[in-house]
């Protein structure tokens, strides 16, 4: 069956869907890491590949920047295509100087002044959880291949360019947040009203302590340490 936004059959997508944000990063994971692939969707241009990892089956396939996008396609590749786990592989900007280009976070929880989860399925909560499970396999895999994690609160926000930017700065504090990014606030709200699992891990892709930063070609293809982890998560 295919939906509005992904044109696909059941049996095209796996268990496990990582999800970059980026369309072509999920091509360039497929291209380098998977083996006999083939593509579930082009709808829009937000690609999907399915293939092989080590012999284990497992998609990946991107989400669009933004709450909005990904509560679409996450919620889809959950409810009509019997996905059981979604791991965002994504970019954060770092709220904290302890925090340098190029580490890898996993997701404890993600805390947003959103309002996709209370329009969605009135969630009042502005702080959601990432699958403890989940969250686990994919510690003691990061562990196995000796990539170093750290653990945390982030900010998903729905601005990128805020006109006050220094009031982020408060929030992080009062609220001990490691980073910023866009979208796993919705993912992890989609997971809980569609009883599935989700994860996301996060590369650091630029410092608003320091303002350093990556080039868009690097985040694209060299934040590989979050995405050798969440391939080992193959069926």
């Amino acid at each position: 069956m295919s939906t509005p936004h992904i044109n696909a059959e059941k049996n095209q997508i796996a268990k496990v869907v990582l999800m970059p944000g980026d369309p072509l990063r999920a091509k360039y994971i497929a291209d380098t890491f998977l083996t006999n692939v083939t593509q579930f969707n082009s709808v829009r241009n937000m690609f999907g590949y399915t293939g092989f990892y080590k012999g284990r089956r497992i998609s990946v396939m991107g989400s669009g920047m933004g709450m909005p996008s990904i509560g679409i396609y996450s919620y889809e590749l959950y409810k009509f295509f019997d996905v059981e786990t979604i791991i965002r592989i994504g970019s954060c900007g770092a709220y904290t100087e302890e925090l340098n280009l190029y580490d890898t976070i996993l997701v404890t929880e993600a805390y947003s002044e959103s309002t996709f989860a209370l329009a969605q399925g009135k969630c009042i909560n502005d702080t959601l959880k990432a699958s403890d499970s989940i969250n686990a396999k994919l510690d003691k895999i990061a562990k196995s291949i000796n990539i170093p994690l750290v653990k945390g609160k982030i900010h998903s926000s729905d601005v990128f360019y805020r006109e006050f930017p220094e009031e982020v700065m408060n929030l992080a504090k009062e609220k001990h947040l490691l980073g910023v990014e866009m979208e796993s606030f919705a993912l992890f709200h989609n997971a809980n009203v569609t009883k599935k699992n989700a994860a996301c891990l996060l590369t650091v892709s630029d410092s608003l302590v320091t303002h350093e930063s990556t080039t868009a070609e690097e985040r694209q293809t060299a934040f590989t340490n979050m995405m050798k982890i969440a391939l080992e998560m193959a069926e």
